[in-house]
């Protein structure tokens, strides 16, 4: 297990020090909101025959970059600020509403006319045999997605760029969340990409660690958090271990290969790929969100200066916490946190 590089004191040093951290999460905010369905409510349509769903509760929650703003603020961290591009639509309102909820700093979030606010929108419909409504007793129907799928336009790429400018140097460290597929469509845009590479060389003290579904390979001078798949393909190469080490060597920087229950393969440049252990977990799991919340450890642990190795150890542990979380997107408080590691430890 990862205990090999984390302990009661370094976990304690690390929780007690989050509240002064300012952390900056730059990338794609998108709104998850949830329609939850009660099957014994459900009705035939007159006008076409097919099952009629009815909603008996909305829940909304700040999804993609927001799960990782989400985490941030669960573990802990004194100011959360993001940069990113949302809608002057309802979603971008109530997406608004629960950042502000929470505390974020939102003085760097770019609300435009002419973008949509991206959404999941995930129906949940629930047993008619269910007394209540627990996460436990539902079925996820397919979920419907809302995102821009036209270039981020270039005055709101320059915007962007302003924002980070301004805020960059007042962080103790930054998370890059690229989650849109489809090129050029998000936030993190190559300028974007470009600006970052070139704080990261100037301000290695501080460390960046990038997240992305498609472009994973295309980041430089900042830590990477690829999954398995992620890295083997940006690497171009089936061995995981020659990808993360490639990947290592380009960026010039860590990479954290998550592996699941597995852990974490960690490469440094110029040195051979270690596997940081997970924490045993008991029960049943949801992975939802897990990579999110291993992305907000691992930059918490870098931003007070512990090794990649420490870093990698504080986020398996917590994503050890989030993934018991069914149903929902789990994130991980002090005191969770501490009571986790005395379960791991027998203490």
């Amino acid at each position: 297990m990862s205990t090999e590089y984390l302990d009661e004191a370094i976990v304690e040093r690390i929780l007690n020090r989050l509240p002064t951290l300012h952390v900056g999460v730059v990338g794609d905010l998108f709104l998850d909101r949830y329609f939850d369905l009660d099957a014994s409510l459900t009705e035939p349509s007159l006008e076409t025959g097919l099952d009629a769903y009815q909603v008996v509760r909305v829940r909304s929650y700040p999804g993609a970059a927001g799960t990782v703003v989400n985490n941030l603020v669960a573990l802990g961290v004194g100011k959360v600020s993001v940069v990113a591009v949302i809608g002057d639509d309802g979603e971008g309102y109530e997406l608004r509403r629960e950042l502000e909820r929470q505390g974020v700093n939102l003085t760097h979030l770019i609300v435009a006319s002419d973008r949509r606010t991206p959404t999941y929108l995930k129906p949940m419909l629930f047993d008619d045999r269910c007394l209540a409504l627990t996460a436990r007793n539902a079925r996820e129907l397919n979920r419907l997605d809302i995102k821009n799928r036209l270039p981020l336009p270039e005055p709101l790429q320059q915007q962007v760029l302003k924002h980070l400018s301004r805020l960059m140097e007042d962080l103790d460290g930054l998370i890059v969340l690229d989650q849109v597929s489809e090129a050029e469509c998000g936030v993190v845009t190559t300028v974007v990409r470009e600006r970052i590479a070139e704080w990261g060389r100037v301000r290695s003290d501080k460390p960046v660690l990038a997240d992305s579904r498609e472009r994973i390979g295309l980041f430089r001078e900042v830590a990477l958090k690829p999954n398995r798949d992620e890295c083997r393909r940006a690497a171009g190469t089936d061995n995981l271990s020659e990808a993360v080490q490639k990947l290592a060597h380009t960026a010039k920087r860590p990479v954290f290969c998550t592996c699941g229950p597995d852990g974490i393969l960690l490469a440094e440049p110029e040195r051979e790929p270690l596997h940081v252990p997970g924490f045993p977990v008991a029960g049943p799991i949801d992975p939802v969100g897990a990579g999110d919340s291993t992305s907000a450890g691992i930059l918490c642990a870098l931003a007070q200066g512990y090794r990649p190795a420490v870093a990698a150890a504080f986020g398996n542990l917590i994503a050890s916490i989030t993934v018991q979380q069914i149903g929902v997107t789990g994130t991980a408080t002090p005191d969770m946190v501490r009571r986790r590691w005395q379960e791991i430890t027998g203490r």
